[in-house]
């Protein structure tokens, strides 16, 4: 009984300190690579939007990037309570 007990134990743990990440590249153009990289986050908890401009422009805004070359997205997910969505731009 008290291997269950601890065996219950590990498993809700883990799965409470679990996350998962991924990043997919969304777009590429011909310009070069540039040295620039601006960030967007948007934040979702339990299912309300915070902070919810996760836009292209914005993080090309925050790089002073005015010419994009590659444009990437990373989403984690945190037990489906918590997600934040990444748009990361690099270029000059």
């Amino acid at each position: 009984m008290k291997r269950i007990k601890f065996l219950g134990i590990v498993l809700i743990s883990s799965a409470l300190l679990s996350s998962c990440s991924m990043i997919m590249p969304v777009a590429t153009t011909s310009n070069p690579t540039g040295s620039k990289v601006g960030t967007a986050t948007a934040y979702v908890v339990f299912g309300l939007y915070f902070e919810e401009d996760a836009s292209i422009g914005k993080a090309a805004k925050a790089g002073g990037i005015t010419k994009i070359s590659t444009v990437d997205q990373k989403r984690t997910d945190v037990l489906g309570f918590f997600q934040t969505y990444e748009t990361i731009v690099t270029g000059e």
